[in-house]
């Protein structure tokens, strides 16, 4: 075919009825005017708009900085105490008990590398995959770099390229543009003169010349990568509720510091005389010994590892998860939303049956497309040539599979068009003499709707499938016929059904999630009744075609009313596919949204949990949480359990924390405001809590769970953890109020509280393992051992400074640490029971 500018055969006043320009009319007017279709810009004008900035080059700024992440990560309230309280440990040398410094390391390393791996995915996403295109300048063809494209040029648009910028079309024979990343229309649409075009859309078919009106940062994909680079994290309740936790301790700190090291300096007959003696430095290590207890960095961490554990366990599973917290997601959603081609289906489409047309018209039983090669008649020999046409297209790619090569060798060829919606093609001999025509039923029947090839076509249609109707004539027609594009009067010979092909999985996953209580919805940008006809045969109940997209409401009250009513939508654009999910979103919803195409990003950003296919746009797989890497949706459950055991082991493991936290705090504000000397070394600490909470909860964040999850897990938690925290604070208290009535020395009184310490949070760890497992017995026996090498083994006793009290004090220790225990126990029975009001008041 000629070049469009060459051939124009119309340029259009008004846009077809339907065909949405992306001006308004007196735009389009005015910007159809300014450019002869036929010479293009001249080298004056180019010149202008480039000196004006209407050229095509696209704002490759960062979704973030590096140094804005490591401002986040490092420069905490948190992460300034451990820091503070790490430097002034190092200053006076005691660098044996900076150990608790490590988990704060952690943190910030982890925090950094995952904020950073998803900025590079950002930075890297781009829609627009064009190297070089042709613009018709002064008259001329002229291959020019993308970024040199300006506003009002003429591109000429061939089979294979992909549209550099938004545009209407101002010449054509015939255009197929493929939409379906933009869109989700699975088929290309054919474009007339008066179009518009987006940038992004890739050729199928024919040629056009487009006069560019959007480029650069105006353009439909610059917007579109703007939006979808957008820095945003995966809502996790984990780390919402680890942020609360942060948020009440980092008020308390200040306040907390000043009362531990007042209290601290006045244990030592008060600030001056402390100074003047040189024991202000034991008074310090020990207000960083009550200050840096009461930061819970060990349970951010653990909550970290098991996300990372959970990701590496996932990845065997061709599951990449790009969030950490991403792993917790699916296991909150009650709502995913489902696109249709990619997700549900395959994306490619498939030859499903053949029906044959007797020479009376008459129609026969179909032929499945897997017995094409013995069906009778010269008819499948013709459909094969159709099928390993080297120009072959989509429809084609599907027949190539069920048919040899004929090697036959045509006398004519008329390439397909998408203004003709047909192709064909002449055979001078043998058994297919004659001309052979593939195109859609109005094509090639004419007006003939009440034939029974026609009705046959219809009735495919109503399946929600395809329908492509084969015809020959007995006379072939030569090239120059081929060239006016003359047909003879056609004879139908068989009518061919084209469906997308589903994936094998996604019955069962479907059904996975409606057992679950997880509402599925599914929407997509094809035609509705076939959108109706895959909802039905992945076991979507619905009568009828889908939903028309097109008739929902723009006021949120009356789209959420449609959306209570139907669940399966067609033609849906890309952005009601967002709007959807905000309106899901504000009834209190957790949304997950699944996808391959750049129509989904936006949706898959805006969504609690995006999930990307892995053969999607490289757009979608950058803004998605979870991609599918081997495109299989039965790995979405697998999923659901690995995020479940997540919730499930790190409300466990909070348990211990949290007490820990609570106890940490009670005791600092204790023997601060009694001006008592605080019982512990940091190094003290660190070892109990590596006994009763560290190694322990490691192991306990890694286990099998399958408890489904139950949202409010920090409160569930607090109900223990706060009187249990309080009980194990006071049970220290007094164990070291009575070593110091014995007279012992402070190293024993340390000691002794060290016993109360652990023994009540043995207890709590033995309740955070319940039910008993022989695993989970064995850690708690391993702990004990561990507190016994630790104060006998002489290597260890000295490095963290352990001096064993007499034989008595030793025993009022453990029992005061059982009576602590003992209450304990209590609480952790009464602890369901008690209203989530209480917790939230204190």
């Amino acid at each position: 075919m000629n070049t469009p500018a060459r051939t124009a055969t119309r340029i259009a006043d008004e846009p077809d009825e339907g065909a949405g320009t992306l001006v308004g009319d007196p735009d389009r007017q005015r910007l159809l005017s300014t450019t002869d279709p036929a010479r293009g810009l001249t080298a004056a004008d180019v010149a202008e708009r480039v000196a004006d900035g209407r050229v095509n080059r696209l704002a490759n700024a960062s979704s973030r900085s590096l140094a804005s992440i490591l401002r986040a990560n490092l420069f905490t309230l948190f992460n300034l105490v451990i820091a503070v309280c790490t430097a002034v440990l190092l200053v006076l040398g005691r660098w044996q008990d900076a150990l608790f410094s490590f988990a704060a390391i952690s943190n910030v390393l982890i925090g950094v590398v995952q904020e950073y791996s998803a900025k590079r995915k950002l930075d890297d996403l781009a829609l627009l995959h064009v190297a070089r295109s042709t613009v018709l300048r002064d008259g001329e063809e002229h291959d020019v770099a993308m970024e040199e494209l300006v506003q009002d040029d003429i591109l000429l648009l061939r089979r294979g390229d992909q549209v550099p910028a938004d545009g209407v079309i101002v010449a054509t024979e015939g255009i197929d543009l493929d939409e379906s990343l933009l869109t989700g229309e699975s088929e290309p649409q054919l474009k007339h003169a008066g179009d518009g075009v987006l940038s992004g859309s890739a050729v199928s078919s024919g040629s056009a010349a487009v006069q560019l009106t959007s480029v650069g940062g105006d353009s439909f994909a610059a917007k579109l990568t703007a939006e979808a680079r957008r820095f945003s994290l995966v809502h996790s309740e984990l780390r919402s509720a680890l942020n609360r936790v942060v948020k009440w301790i980092s008020i308390a700190l200040v306040p907390l510091i000043a009362i531990v090291l007042n209290g601290q300096m006045q244990a030592r007959g008060g600030w001056e005389a402390a100074i003047a003696s040189g024991e202000w430095e034991d008074a310090v290590v020990l207000a960083i010994a009550a200050i840096s207890a009461s930061v819970p960095q060990g349970l951010i961490l653990m909550t970290s590892i098991a996300f990372a554990v959970a990701a590496v366990k996932l990845a065997r599973s061709q599951v990449l998860v790009q969030e950490l917290a991403a792993v917790e997601g699916l296991a909150r959603v009650d709502v995913i939303c489902l696109d249709k081609t990619g997700t549900l289906t395959e994306g490619d489409i498939e030859l499903l049956e053949a029906t044959p047309i007797g020479a009376d018209g008459s129609v026969t039983d179909a032929v499945p497309a897997t017995a094409l090669e013995r069906a009778s008649g010269a008819w499948p020999l013709a459909l094969a040539w159709f099928g390993h046409d080297e120009n072959a297209n989509a429809t084609a790619a599907a027949i190539r599979p069920l048919l040899p090569d004929p090697a036959l060798r045509p006398s004519a060829v008329i390439g397909f068009s998408s203004a003709r919606r047909m192709s064909a093609v002449a055979f001078d001999g043998g058994a297919v003499r004659g001309t052979w025509v593939l195109g859609a039923p109005e094509s090639v029947l004419g007006d003939d709707g009440e034939s029974p090839a026609a009705r046959r076509a219809l009735e495919i249609a109503a399946l929600g499938r395809r329908a492509l109707v084969l015809g020959r004539a007995a006379h072939p027609i030569d090239p120059d016929e081929a060239e006016r594009l003359e047909l003879p009067p056609l004879t139908p010979v068989a009518v061919l059904a084209f469906g997308e092909h589903v994936r094998d999985d996604a019955p069962a996953t479907l059904d996975y999630f409606r057992e679950q209580g997880v509402e599925v919805r599914i929407l997509s940008g094809d035609h509705p009744r076939t959108v109706g006809a895959v909802a039905r045969q992945v076991g979507v109940p619905l009568e009828g075609d889908a939903f028309d997209a097109r008739q929902l409401p723009s006021d949120g009250e009356a789209l959420a009313a449609v959306l209570a009513e139907h669940h399966v939508l067609g033609r849906v654009t890309p952005g009601q596919k967002r709007g959807i999910v905000e309106a899901l979103q504000a009834q209190g919803r957790t949304v997950a949204m699944t996808g391959d195409g750049v129509n989904d990003a936006l949706a898959l950003k805006t969504a609690d949990l995006g999930i990307a296919m892995g053969e999607g746009a490289a757009a979608t797989k950058a803004v998605a949480r979870l991609v599918l890497l081997d495109g299989r949706f039965s790995h979405l459950p697998r999923v659901v359990d690995e995020g479940r055991q997540v919730i499930a082991n790190i409300e466990r493991v909070s348990r211990i924390f949290l007490t820990k936290t609570t106890y940490a705090f009670t005791m600092a504000l204790v023997f601060g405001a009694l001006l008592m000397q605080y019982p512990f070394l940091p190094r003290q600490l660190s070892a109990t809590d590596g006994l009763t909470i560290g190694i322990p909860a490691f192991f306990l964040a890694l286990m099998p769970a399958a408890t489904r999850y139950v949202p409010g897990f920090l409160f569930r938690s607090l109900r223990f953890t706060v009187p249990s925290g309080i009980t194990i604070a006071l049970s220290v208290v007094a164990a070291t109020m009575l070593g110091r009535e014995a007279g012992l020395d402070e190293r024993q009184v340390q000691t002794a509280a060290v016993f109360t310490l652990t023994v009540g949070g043995l207890w709590v760890l033995g309740i955070a393992c319940r039910p008993f497992t022989a695993v989970r017995a064995l850690i708690v026996a391993v702990m004990i051992a561990g507190l016994v090498a630790a104060v006998t083994v002489p290597i260890v006793r000295d490095f963290f400074e352990f001096q064993l009290p007499p034989t008595p004090i030793i025993a009022w220790s453990i029992a005061i640490g059982l009576a602590a225990s003992a209450l304990i126990e209590v609480w952790h029975r009464l602890a369901p029971k008690l209203p989530p009001a209480i917790v939230r008041s204190t």
